[in-house]
């Protein structure tokens, strides 16, 4: 995707902004910094094991009685899919000792001292409130090339190779700089606005497709005791899910490309003002679930599943993390956000639909050839099935639905996709740049606008300070669409 560079006609008013002349192209806070942390390895570290023989039932040369050490991040996912697969592992190569594996919330705080030691684990999971930043690790050299993973045959079809049985957009994501392939994103999730299609309907209401007619709705809400949105205001980046897509459809995806480029004046394009005075509304209107600010991604999906909240955006990760909570007569659909009006470059339907769940290979991984072929089996039909099944969201495996009956999350965010057709755009800032967008555009940005400590140009100016400070940060790895 190419990219343009942005205006700033930060003067304007909402109405007038729309009237541009762009052509269409087309998670608490980590603890600490990772900006240094995978500088260095020890030299003490154990080496890696001999690469075994390479067959047809081995193509990636796995040494049949080394140990393979997994790590998962235990979220929205859970960890029984890595648990089955490893399983498949296990009698695959029944003279290697069983997997060791293990789950946790802090990947970073227990695999940074790992990393700095050369002692990291050979398959992780790198997700979650605490991902390490991955254009660091990809940056600093700590990351295998997976691309041996890429041309192995499939598992189910030896005359395919694990690249051609993939989702659009897999590949390429996993690419920072050139042709090697740094992370595979296991996971194929859905972003939006999510809502109960059965709280709608007690409104006798549709999904709005515009800017007024979102806060029409929000206003007839708020009489009937309900809030319009709440969010995760402890970790306000879930917002960017449903905004960036925003922002795209009002001024075209080549605005989301110059945000990713960190091209001078980017957040200040009027596509981007136009978008932050909207969600601004719904802050000044109070369509915002009183105390949201202070929630937390479970407890913010908690209220809405209560009903407290029409919409929360959200991943699709949402369906199995909120199941506890969520009523059996919730309905629970997604959406693409609702667009400003009939001026924006893109059509409604445009949505953010991309790999997730990160999954890495160290660089000096004892046993990089098992980490990938775990991956291997992780992206059989019968793998995916699996995972579909048990966490209600795609994977980055191209099928693996026939015969499994979808939930309604998982329809709704399949007839999203169906319904976006091209106009599916995928930000690359949460995976270029974790600080810049957690801390930063999250946090101090948008955290801090939608709790009202800042006005739309306040957080923009804001922002766009913390861009420009990173694109002129020599230590931080730049990237930039090709």
């Amino acid at each position: 995707m190419g990219s343009t560079s942005a205006h700033t006609n930060t003067g304007l008013g909402r109405r007038d902004l729309i009237k541009r002349s762009a052509a269409l192209g087309l998670i608490t806070v980590p603890a600490m910094s990772f900006l240094s942390a995978c500088a260095s390895g020890s030299s003490g570290a154990d080496e890696k094991v001999e690469k075994g023989k390479v067959t047809k039932q081995n193509p990636l040369g796995v040494n049949e009685t080394a140990a393979l050490e997994v790590v998962i991040f235990d979220g929205g996912f859970g960890q029984q899919y890595a648990i089955d697969a490893e399983k498949k592992f296990n009698a695959a190569f029944p003279k290697a000792p069983k997997v060791k594996h293990k789950a946790t919330q802090k990947i970073q705080s227990e695999l940074q001292p790992r990393f700095n030691g050369g002692t990291p684990p050979d398959l992780i999971d790198n997700s979650g409130a605490e991902q390490m930043d991955m254009g660091v690790l990809v940056g600093k050299k700590q990351l295998a090339d997976l691309t041996p993973l890429l041309d192995a045959p499939s598992v189910d079809d030896p005359n395919k190779k694990i690249r051609d049985t993939l989702r659009p957009g897999i590949v390429e994501m996993g690419q920072f700089d050139g042709d090697p392939v740094w992370i595979f994103y296991y996971a194929y999730t859905v972003y939006g606005v999510w809502y109960s299609q059965t709280a709608l309907d007690k409104l006798d209401a549709q999904y709005p497709e515009t800017w007024d007619e979102m806060l029409a709705l929000c206003e007839k809400a708020k009489k009937k005791g309900i809030a319009g949105w709440t969010y995760a205001g402890k970790h306000p980046y879930y917002i960017p899910f449903s905004l960036y897509p925003f922002i795209a459809k009002i001024g075209g995806v080549e605005v989301l490309d110059a945000i990713d480029n960190l091209e001078p004046n980017a957040w200040k394009h009027p596509a981007v003002k136009a978008a932050f005075e909207a969600y601004y509304e719904l802050y000044k209107k109070g369509y915002i679930l009183k105390g949201t600010p202070g929630l937390d991604h479970i407890q913010s999906q908690t209220a809405w599943t209560k009903g407290k909240a029409l919409f929360i955006p959200n991943g699709s990760w949402v369906e199995n993390e909120a199941a506890n909570t969520m009523p059996a007569d919730f309905n629970l659909a997604v959406s693409a956000p609702s667009g400003l009006d009939k001026s924006d470059k893109m059509p409604f339907g445009t949505i953010w639909a991309s790999g997730g769940e990160p999954f890495i290979v160290p660089a000096k991984a004892k046993n990089p050839e098992g980490g990938m072929e775990q991956l291997r089996i992780m992206l059989s039909e019968d793998s995916s099935k699996n995972f579909t099944k048990q966490v209600k969201s795609l994977t980055a495996f191209n099928g693996g639905t026939d015969g499994i009956e979808l939930t309604p999350g998982l329809k709704s965010g399949v007839a999203a996709l169906e319904k976006a057709g091209t106009s599916v755009v995928n930000p690359r800032l949460q995976d270029w740049y974790v600080k810049l967008q957690k801390e930063q555009i999250g946090v101090a940005g948008l955290g801090e606008m939608m709790a009202g400590r800042l006005t739309p140009v306040e957080a923009i100016n804001k922002i766009q300070g913390f861009a420009d400070k990173a694109a002129q940060d020599s230590s931080v790895k730049h990237y930039r669409h090709q």
